[in-house]
C-alpha cells in the first residue's frame, strides 16, 4: 500500500520512533524495526505520515529518502522533529528542512534517567527534572538541573549524566512558547500509534514478507489518522 496522500502544511511538530515487528526474511525469522512519523498539527491533532521497515542499519541516505518522500507529499515546513538516536537522521532533517530545530524526546529522557535510581527517590528526582524540563529558558533549566545534581548527584550521578549528554539536543524547545513546549514534553505521540498499530499486530507471529508488514500496518496507520483524529494524548 502506497503513503502518496497529500499532507497539510500545518504540521509543525514531527516524531519519529521504531517499534519491533518480526518478519520472515531468507526463511529466518528476524526483529525488524518499523519506523513510525506521526505529526502534530497547529490545532494539536496527529496525523499518522507514515511507515517505513528499516533492517536496523540505516542511514543518511534511508533518511532522506523517507523525508523526502514527505516533504513531496506538502509537507514543506516544520518547526521541530523530535528522535532519539537514528544514525544519519539529523544530516536527513537538515538537509529536508534545513530550518527544523532536532530536538530529543523528552519522555525518552525522564525515563532513562529515572530508572537509574532507586523507587524510593524516584518522585523526589522525578519532581527535581521536571522542574528543568519546565523552565522559562535553557539557563534556568541548566539552573535547575545544577540544583538537581548538588541534591542527588552523588548518590545517583548517572541521572544526572543522562542530561548533561543529551543537553544541547534537549534544549531546542525550550526557545518556543509555553502552550507549544507542552507538546514536547507531556507525550509521547509515537507511542500511543505504536500502541494502536500493535493491536492489529499482536495476534500475528510474524510476517511471512516485508510486503505483507508493510500493507497491515501502514493500512492500519491510515485507521488511524482517519478514525481517531488524534487529538493530543489520544
Amino acid at each position: 500500500m502506497a503513503q502518496t496522500g497529500p499532507l497539510m502544511g500545518v504540521i509543525r511538530f514531527v516524531y519519529i520512533d521504531a517499534m519491533v515487528i518480526k518478519v520472515r526474511t531468507d526463511g529466518t525469522v528476524i526483529n525488524r524495526p518499523a519506523y513510525v512519523v506521526v505529526g502534530v498539527d497547529v490545532d494539536g491533532r496527529k496525523h499518522v505520515l507514515g511507515v517505513w521497515l528499516g533492517d536496523g542499519g540505516e542511514g543518511a541516505k534511508y533518511w532522506l529518502a523517507v523525508l523526502t518522500e514527505i516533504r513531496n507529499r506538502g509537507l514543506e515546513d516544520v518547526l521541530i522533529v523530535c528522535c532519539d538516536g537514528l544514525k544519519g537522521l539529523p544530516d536527513a532533517i537538515e538537509a529536508t528542512w534545513s530550518q527544523a530545530l532536532i530536538q530529543t524526546c523528552v519522555i525518552h529522557l525522564i525515563r532513562a534517567s529515572t530508572r537509574l535510581s532507586s523507587w524510593k527517590d524516584r518522585r523526589n528526582i522525578a519532581k527535581g527534572l521536571r522542574a528543568v524540563y519546565t523552565a522559562v529558558n535553557a539557563e534556568a533549566a541548566a539552573e535547575a538541573l545544577d540544583e538537581l545534581d548538588d541534591q542527588w548527584g552523588n548518590r545517583y550521578p548517572g541521572v544526572i549524566r543522562v542530561w548533561r549528554r543529551a543537553w544541547e539536543e534537549f534544549t531546542p524547545f525550550l526557545r518556543f512558547p509555553p502552550e507549544l513546549r507542552k507538546i514536547v514534553y507531556t507525550t509521547n505521540l509515537v507511542e500511543s500509534v505504536h500502541y494502536q498499530l500493535r493491536k492489529v499486530t499482536k495476534t500475528r507471529g510474524h510476517f511471512p514478507t516485508d510486503q505483507s508488514a508493510l500493507k497491515l500496518l501502514r493500512l492500519a496507520a491510515r485507521n488511524i489518522t482517519n478514525k481517531r483524529g488524534g487529538n493530543l494524548g489520544t
